[in-house]
């Protein structure tokens, strides 16, 4: 994940906000109880948003306590308390920041320093979360075949999808269904392809893959939707229509209104910004 999966703040209840405020300060916790202090600096709205959706979809209640931590030590803030759940999710989260450091630094950018930071991260995730971390190691060697291939863009967006939908199995087990396989594919087929579109121009820059240069050619991002804009466009509203359906067809077990709020508007909004090329929207979990 690499933090475009957002919520809609005009739009957002004043009780979902608090409740991702307690959800983003709880994951920071279990990502230092999993993988150490370190470890916490790579915390990401992605995994926020997985921590919601996924606590509501298995049914595991979030348990907020006023608490302080390292940033707000002296005033106690609305925390979730780490739960299993959580601590496997700062450890898939450390892991994430890991692998795209490991890549940007394939890629020719100053990374391996910062990756340092999380190397020990990284080794614990590995030794408490095995099966995880097999996942995650699997579908990132998968994703680097696919890129080698310069296949369509189907083939390149793939493994990132199935890596999501083997996760989801993982955090999901028996509630796992085709609908939530159809969500999560729609979702990690996203995040690669927004990805891979807000990063045209530097990667066209730089020489390294990218999906739609090898499926268009375009000199920059620019031409691309002035040319193409039509079937680029066409293509994530397929994803959305897919998240919509996978979205209904899954049973959730408290109020969605915040991950309603993601899915529904946070995601096309952060594709309508990709597109325009502005800068992201200033995301806030101040308490």
């Amino acid at each position: 994940m690499f933090g475009y999966v957002r919520y809609d703040l005009p739009n957002l209840f004043v009780k979902d906000m608090m409740l991702y405020k307690a959800l983003y300060c709880g994951l920071c916790k279990g990502i230092g109880a999993a993988c150490g202090q370190a470890a916490r600096l790579g915390l990401s709205y992605d995994m926020t948003f997985l921590s919601a959706l996924l606590h509501n979809m298995t049914g595991t209640d979030v348990v907020i306590e006023r608490q302080n931590c390292f940033e707000h030590a002296i005033r106690k803030r609305p925390i979730a308390k780490p739960d299993e759940l959580t601590k496997e999710l700062g450890a898939l989260n450390t892991l994430f920041v890991y692998y795209k450091l490991t890549d940007d630094a394939d890629d020719g950018e100053r990374a391996r320093g910062r990756r340092m930071w999380f190397k020990k991260g990284y080794r614990r995730a590995k030794k408490n979360y095995p099966e995880t971390t097999d996942i995650v190691e699997n579908f990132m060697k998968e994703q680097a075949r696919a890129e080698r291939e310069h296949g369509s863009l189907d083939r390149a967006a793939d493994p990132t999808a199935n890596m999501m939908v083997k996760l989801s199995h993982r955090f999901l087990k028996e509630k796992a269904n085709a609908h939530s396989d159809e969500l999560f594919y729609a979702l990690g087929k996203w995040v690669y392809l927004i990805d891979a579109l807000d990063d045209y121009d530097k990667d066209v820059k730089k020489k390294n893959f990218n999906p739609f240069a090898v499926e268009y050619g375009a000199k920059d991002k620019a031409t691309l939707l002035r040319e193409h804009g039509e079937e680029v466009k066409f293509l994530f509203d397929t994803l959305f229509y897919d998240l919509r359906e996978g979205l209904a067809g899954c049973e959730f077990h408290f109020n969605r209104d915040l991950t309603d709020n993601v899915i529904l508007r946070g995601i096309p909004l952060e594709t309508m910004r990709v597109f325009k090329g502005g800068p992201p929207e200033k995301m806030t979990v101040k308490i």
